[in-house]
């Protein structure tokens, strides 16, 4: 395995990096989204079915994965569950047309760090990559709004304690984000900056002591600060 840098944010890339995508035409996308982000092409090993990333996968280890869902030869289910057995720390990232609880869920028990649909812009789906290489969990808006809907609505509790108080200007961010929002999207909305947006962010995570987007919208629901 090697590593370069990220232009601009000083992220190390590790390379090399399996594509799993049977179509040309995507394969052709997310090689230019993976050249924009840095990576040289022979960093990049593409596989049109879950045979040929066995193959790959036995000839040499990988540092990174995207894998579609839908392939010639099955769902891309078991390859991420053998992927996640033989590294646990491996980024994964699903970048599928599929949107159902099925597949979103079943992806997401068999391992795969995020889920991103191919119907995001490249900025969105480059954006996406760029947080699995930061350690990140990155969910598709559309998918995190569906697994926030399968979630019970507890009893409203107490308001948060002083100290743990959201701002106006949080709590009006964190009511985007659990209407499905991304940060780009968030930014435009409140005529911010997109940094300024991630700002406020980290700050909720860190009042509310909770790591993901669904898990703050989830608190917060249950604490009485959004609906």
């Amino acid at each position: 395995m090697s590593t370069a840098t990220l232009p601009f944010l000083d992220i190390a890339l590790p390379a090399p990096v399996l594509v799993v995508e049977d179509e040309p035409l995507l394969q052709l996308r997310l090689r230019g989204i993976l050249l924009q982000l840095g990576y040289s092409p022979d960093a990049l090993v593409f596989a049109a079915s879950q045979a040929d990333a066995r193959a790959c996968l036995a000839h040499q280890p990988v540092a990174l994965a995207l894998i579609d869902l839908m392939l010639p030869d099955g769902s891309g289910l078991a390859l991420i569950e053998q992927i996640r057995a033989d590294n646990p720390s491996l980024g994964i990232l699903v970048i599928s047309a599929w949107s159902t609880e099925e597949s979103i869920l079943s992806a997401l028990r068999a391992g795969a760090t995020g889920y991103v649909l191919k119907e995001r812009d490249d900025i969105e789906v480059s954006m996406s990559i760029r947080s699995v290489l930061r350690g990140g969990a990155p969910i598709d808006p559309f998918i995190a709004r569906r697994i926030l809907e399968l979630l019970p609505i507890p009893a409203r509790p107490p308001a948060m304690a002083r100290g743990e108080a959201l701002s106006e200007r949080e709590e009006q961010i964190l009511r985007l984000v659990a209407d499905g929002l991304t940060n780009r999207e968030i930014a435009e909305q409140l005529f911010l900056s997109r940094y300024t947006v991630e700002s406020h962010i980290k700050r909720i995570y860190r009042k509310l002591a909770v790591s993901s987007r669904t898990m703050a919208v989830r608190t917060a629901r249950e604490r009485g600060v959004i609906e």
